[in-house]
């Protein structure tokens, strides 16, 4: 028999300003704003910001910079008993690695009504045909995390 999930949401606002950090070292590069930590334990041990045009590498989202070097910390590709903070609702190609790497739990910050995958275009976690289960949840720091969002689109339009 399973053993009921224990979620301590109290320390989720404390892992979502780290992961606002993180997205603002990525602003600062020119990337857009997103950031993500791994936890474990209570520990961050992954931690990335976005940075597909800095590194020319189309996968190098804030969830996969952070999910890689969480692996590397604990010397496998599955992160078990692991949560993933991320400023904004992980795409598709996040969210399948996501599965993969078997994290236990997302929280998200602001919703991406474009091509975000855990609520707003559909709910990927909860598909029938997925090997595991992942904890959803989303608004953690919700309206900070789309006014960094807001205010770096707002600047990039005013610059053309």
């Amino acid at each position: 028999m399973r053993q009921p999930v224990i979620i301590d949401r109290s320390r989720d606002p404390h892992f979502m300003r780290e992961a606002l950090a993180l997205a603002a070292q990525g602003a600062a590069k020119g990337e857009v704003p997103v950031g993500a930590v791994v936890v474990h334990n209570g520990e961050i041990i992954g931690r990335g910001f976005n940075c597909p045009i800095t590194t020319s590498d189309p996968s190098a989202h804030a969830e996969m910079v952070a999910i890689r070097a969480a692996a590397q910390h604990l010397a496998n590709y599955r992160l078990p008993g692991c949560t993933l903070y991320v400023t904004l609702e992980p795409c598709s190609m996040c969210a399948g690695l996501i599965v993969h790497s078997r994290v236990q739990r997302v929280v998200y910050g602001a919703t991406e009504p474009k091509a975000g995958v855990a609520h707003s275009r559909g709910e990927f976690f909860t598909q029938s045909f997925l090997n595991h289960r992942v904890l959803v949840e989303g608004g953690v720091l919700g309206e900070e995390c789309g006014a960094v969002l807001s205010a770096f689109f707002k600047a990039r339009r005013e610059q053309r």
